[in-house]
């Protein structure tokens, strides 16, 4: 159990998560965010855990034993760790914009042993220009939500143009929100998961200036422009969509 001055401190570390969240590589870079971010994730993201699992079985049907991974937004290497345990032949890259979650990350991986098999750049999908590898997956797991509208298509250009002709993309993001119906409902399962009253005020009042969200139309419709064939769904909470896209059909 939290005492006053530890729950006073994990109550500002999700505020500043919250309030910074559009802002990613900059705030991201906050010692105090990176640190206390895997733990306080979990409350503003509803199922958390379970969008982990849920890649983790698609990717098991998809993908064979042996495979190269880009995962973009590597973040504190969380995602990574979960991956690379799991499949132990599997090869991967991973990018993010933030100086201080790449460091992180690979501090965590390093402590695992793990770094034989991941190779870390710092930037956003346009550095991927500096990868020579054509990759079978690329996972995009909460990120594409933060790029803005007028530059996601060329976010999944830079995605798709370093896959394989066989390749994949998984992502999972917050949607537009089209009814404060569907908001409250938002509010309602972040109280659920751990957030205060507060917290999930803040979260739901600045949701529209932090992420540039579109619809699952307009998302599937990117994809396509980018050079995937094909856009399937294959999971959903309230208004967090995973799609997943191939390069053919």
């Amino acid at each position: 159990m939290f005492t006053g001055s530890e729950s006073q401190t994990s109550s500002g570390i999700i505020l500043i998560i919250i309030a910074r969240l559009k802002e990613m590589a900059k705030d991201f870079n906050n010692p105090v965010v990176v640190e206390g971010y895997d733990a306080h994730i979990r409350k503003l993201i509803p199922g958390y855990e379970l969008i982990h699992l849920q890649v983790h079985a698609v990717l098991k049907s998809y993908v064979s034993t042996q495979a190269k991974i880009l995962v973009v937004g590597c973040g504190t290497g969380y995602e990574l760790q979960y991956l690379a345990e799991q499949f132990p032949h599997w090869n991967f890259t991973a990018i993010d914009p933030a100086a201080n979650m790449i460091d992180k990350a690979k501090q965590h991986i390093a402590d695992l042993g793990l770094c034989s098999r991941i190779q870390f750049v710092q930037g956003d999908t346009s550095v991927l220009k500096q990868v020579d590898e054509n990759f079978d997956v690329a996972l995009a797991i909460l990120v594409s939500h933060f790029v803005a509208v007028d530059a996601k298509a060329q976010f999944l250009k830079d995605i798709a143009n370093h896959l394989s002709s066989t390749g994949l993309c998984l992502s999972y993001e917050l949607m537009e929100i089209s009814n404060t119906k569907q908001l409250q409902a938002l509010k309602n399962l972040s109280l659920a998961t751990g957030l205060t009253e507060k917290q999930a005020q803040l979260m739901t009042d600045r949701i529209e200036q932090d992420f540039a969200l579109i619809s699952v139309d307009e998302m599937s419709a990117l994809y396509l422009q980018a050079g995937f064939k094909r856009v399937e769904s294959f999971a959903q909470v309230l208004n967090y969509h995973g799609f997943i896209a191939f390069k053919t059909d």
